[in-house]
């Protein structure tokens, strides 16, 4: 079909996914209990300390365990997301623009804002490479915005 002038081409159906399983997510928190077990049987750390220290990792070990799925999808006129248990969807048409902010811990967040004002969080892990959501989302008309290092 040929393409008009001044109109975009339709945007083919895109689709991105994840999960938990993921060879960082099991070589930091194995190299975390490893330094744990370090501490408590060669530098005699005691119990305790070595217990409240390992707290942290046990959603690493459950997401480990469960390997849950998460991801995006963006069709022509709508986006879904998807995380473990929870949903969500937004029509393009109500989307204003989508901003991508840059946290202090270099990770990247999307968050899309309607037309209404209202704003929707998308779940990080759900959420494709910064540079491939954009493209993505800008092949769909929808305007793009990046920020760095600011608290939104």
């Amino acid at each position: 079909m040929p393409e008009t002038p001044g109109k975009p081409a339709p945007a083919e159906p895109y689709s991105f996914s994840r999960r938990g399983r993921s060879n960082t997510a099991i070589l930091a928190t194995g190299g975390w209990l490893a330094v744990l077990l370090v501490l408590w049987l060669v530098l005699d750390a005691a119990l305790w300390l070595t217990v409240l220290l390992a707290l942290p990792a046990l959603p690493a070990l459950l997401d480990l365990i469960r390997n849950p799925l998460a991801g995006l999808r963006i069709s022509r006129n709508r986006i879904e997301w998807f995380s473990g248990g929870l949903t969500g969807e937004a029509d393009l048409s109500e989307i204003d623009r989508v901003r991508f902010d840059t946290r202090w811990d270099l990770s990247v967040r999307a968050t899309l804002v309607l037309r209404n004002g209202k704003r929707i969080r998308l779940p990080q892990e759900a959420t494709p490479p910064h540079a491939e959501a954009d493209a993505e989302f800008q092949k769909r008309g929808l305007r793009t915005e990046r920020h760095h290092f600011t608290a939104f």
